[in-house]
């Protein structure tokens, strides 16, 4: 590829000869490539916006391993969000009921280091906090953490994928010892059995669905289970739907691992060579046989018991789960639960078996090997491990000691800090928590308690916005160069393919210049990405998570790679790919626990943190749809996914529907014990009796009164620190109220 960088400290881009740049889908975690060729290259008029303007082209990159040159709708139409309401300049004002004004860079700059030299000195660095984002670059999410957790001393560093994805970050590490998913896509197509849990794969991740689809047509011998209290679209496409209650996986999961041991469908020489704990294991799945893990689900002892047959007999097995097992109280016991069947049958470190944990974000997986959550350090290591911290403090070259060993706030920690006036400065980057937290009236107050938010997006408004003392322009997808992983570890460079508008900056060199001026100048002394993630790359030398064999060099000469791919040799480029090993983690059947085995969790079910009882009889779920991206911040400015999805809706089955006097479209208020929202109603069969559910998409600029997480709490699991935002207890009123889709639309004057 020919092109022309142009670098400086503070700014790299890259000016592109060819037709088409390589980059990657900031959306999921699927990590789709994506070509994309600018508007001075096309004449047709289809590429342009519904205003005339001329839009970038954006089509899949059949190049790319993951997706194959596919694309969904919303990697197809990505482009048309990039210069739609963005914030072009650095804005403050004193205090929230007022508007804000334009300020320079170095005003801003100034006044963020001020602040942050005040807290630290008057309450100290654990009153300042920072909540960042999946859509980060790895280069950014690494900055961040050595100006927080190195320089300033604090683990205060949280992301939205605490979220989404930390009970799978425990489950990994509790069971073989370190994170990181075993699998690989290439799986899909080799499973005799794919076990689909807490997963709407078809919605949302649609490519990976789309090769998991695909193969299945082909081989009917292999079998696809889906559990979930919805019948989506994934679960149309499945031998076996298991509509379970909510709150209910882990009696699945323990009744079929009962059924195995009695089936003797088990792999005695695996678990005596390879694991350890099983008899507490055995043990509980003791008290979970059939007719007890059925009628505890609400499913027949047949399906049951055909669930178990098809993993039992299957040669390879692959389970996938994402946020329906995740968001729970009980998220890192259930992850857990769903390893025992793979180390109780063996099916582990083999192609086409494992289990696998699909990520929501783009760079959720870049967030865990750089520490972006409050209890880790890059590289895979643990605040709390003494020779974690001390790795880490030599490698910035920090004294020893700075390292905090105390894991900072979790992003509900943080809403709960401003309440209490412990924390001092809130720093929010590329997430929308007015939105996407959980108990939102309540969230909404603390942010309104804050005596400093500093706000960094691409987009303006947007609901987090209202709450922010400082707002600076971040730069975003396409408008930096830096490196992403997907959920199957593959490691992508994301090169940028025009500049960043106006003043918006990557928020890696927002970060950096904030290190430098509060005097950590030689800690921060990039040139550009390459050079910041030359330097994570080398923390990560030794550790399961290796990198220090990529750049972006390498990236770029030949390709997306999966990690672990340490450097090895001594020639020019001394780095070589590793053995086909690499695609898969564990084919040593060897793990990363002190004595090399996995371990079994052995866990009985509790259930709901929030149960349903007489007062508000219904569990309500939440979830995405297939067009729209989280808070809709991309997504709702995007004219072909408005049409698609126009408003939110409620989904309740005809009989709870009949009983309740509630008829298709009538708008129903949702309460719950925090708080209520309105949505239209979707009668439909699709829902499991006694279960509604709401699409958590539409925050208080795209509709009103619709926000499911009005309705959630923030119960927790006590491993991850993950809130159950997949299930509250909630009642329902049918109201009249007509619904047009005018009620759905954001209004000019909020733009």
């Amino acid at each position: 590829m020919n092109y022309l960088c142009l670098a400086s400290k503070n700014q790299q881009w890259c000016s592109y000869m060819s037709e088409f740049t390589k980059t990657l889908c900031p959306y999921c975690g699927v990590g789709c490539g994506l070509e994309v060729s600018p508007p001075a290259q096309l004449n047709k008029a289809t590429n342009r916006d519904s205003q005339g303007n001329p839009t970038w082209r954006v089509r899949g990159d059949k190049s790319h391993p993951s997706s194959q040159g596919m694309v969904c709708v919303k990697g197809a139409t990505i482009a048309e969000s990039l210069d739609k309401n963005r914030l072009h300049y650095p804005m403050v004002r004193e205090s929230l009921d007022q508007e804000f004004r334009q300020v320079s860079w170095d005003e801003a700059f100034d006044l963020i280091t001020n602040r942050i030299q005040t807290v630290r000195f008057t309450q100290g660095p654990e009153a300042i906090c920072m909540y960042g984002s999946g859509q980060f670059q790895t280069e950014d999410y690494y900055t961040a953490q050595k100006l927080l957790k190195g320089c300033l001393g604090t683990n205060n560093f949280d992301a939205n994928s605490r979220l989404c994805m930390s009970s799978a970050v425990a489950g990994y590490i509790q069971s073989f010892g370190a994170d990181g998913p075993p699998c690989c896509y290439e799986d899909l197509e080799l499973t005799d059995c794919a076990f689909l849990i807490g997963t709407n794969t078809a919605e949302c991740h649609p490519i990976i669905f789309n090769r998991l689809e695909k193969y299945h047509r082909k081989n009917r011998k292999m079998k696809m289970v889906v559990v979930d209290p919805r019948r989506t679209p994934t679960a149309e496409a499945a031998d076996l739907h298991l509509a379970i209650r909510p709150g209910t996986d882990i009696d699945l999961l323990n009744g079929i691992a009962h059924l195995l041991m009695r089936w003797n469908y088990i792999d005695t020489m695996f678990i005596d060579d390879c694991t350890s704990n099983f008899s507490a294991y055995a043990e509980v799945i003791r008290h979970y046989p059939p007719e007890v893990a059925a009628r505890q689900c609400g499913i027949s002892i047949e399906d049951l018991e055909t669930a178990a047959r098809y993993w039992g007999q299957s040669q390879r097995v692959l389970s996938l789960w994402s946020m329906g097992v995740n968001q729970s109280s009980e998220g890192t016991a259930k992850v857990r639960t769903i390893i025992n069947l793979h180390l109780m049958t063996g099916q582990i470190g083999k192609p086409g078996a494992g289990p696998f944990s699909l990520t929501g974000q783009p760079n959720a997986m870049g967030g865990r090997e750089t520490g972006g959550l409050s209890h880790l350090l890059p590289g895979y290591r643990l605040v709390k491990n003494d020779q974690h911290r001390a790795e880490v403090e030599d490698f910035w070259r920090l004294k020893r000691g700075q390292i905090s060993p105390t894991p900072g706030l979790t992003a509900w920690d943080m809403i709960t800090g401003l309440e209490t006036g412990d924390v001092g400065l809130l720093w929010i980057a590329a997430t929308n928590p007015a939105v996407s937290m959980p108990d939102l009236e309540r969230t909404k107050k603390a942010l309104l308690r804050s005596p400093f938010t500093i706000y960094q997006d691409a987009y303006y408004p947007t609901e987090t916005a209202a709450y922010a003392h400082v707002l600076l322009p971040a730069a975003q997808w396409g408008e930096k160069t830096g490196v992403m992983t997907n959920s199957e570890r593959r490691v992508t460079l994301c090169q940028a393919f025009r500049q960043p508008p106006r003043e918006a900056k990557a928020d890696w060199e927002i970060f950096a210049e904030v290190g430098r001026r509060l005097g950590f100048a030689d800690k921060f002394n990039f040139a550009n990405s390459a050079e910041v993630y030359a330097e994570f790359a080398q923390l990560t030398q030794n550790r399961p998570c290796d990198m220090s064999g990529l750049s972006h060099e390498k990236l770029q000469k030949q390709g997306p790679t999966h990690w672990p791919h340490p450097k090895v040799g001594s020639n020019e480029f001394p780095y070589s790919p590793l053995p086909n090993a690499s695609k898969r983690l564990y084919t040593d059947l060897r793990f990363h626990t002190p004595d090399g085995r996995a371990r079994f969790g052995a866990y009985y079910s509790k259930g709901l943190a929030e149960p349903p009882d007489p007062d508000y009889p219904f569990v309500l779920t939440t979830g995405r749809l297939y067009g729209h991206w989280h808070t809709q911040t991309r997504t709702g400015r995007i004219e072909k996914i408005r049409s698609m999805h126009p408003e939110p809706f409620i989904e309740i089955h005809p009989r709870d529907a009949a009983r309740l006097g509630i008829t298709d479209n009538q708008v129903i208020e949702v309460r719950s014990r925090r708080g209520q929202a309105h949505f239209p109603a979707k009668v439909t069969k699709a829902i499991a009796p006694g279960t509604v559910f709401v699409p958590m998409h539409w925050g208080a600029l795209w509709a009103n009164d619709a926000e499911a997480n009005a309705l959630t709490h923030p119960e927790s699991c006590p491993d991850s620190l993950q809130p159950e935002l997949k299930a509250c207890a909630v009642q329902l009123v049918p109201i009249s109220i007509e619904v047009t889709s005018k009620n759905y639309q954001l209004q000019s004057s909020q733009w």
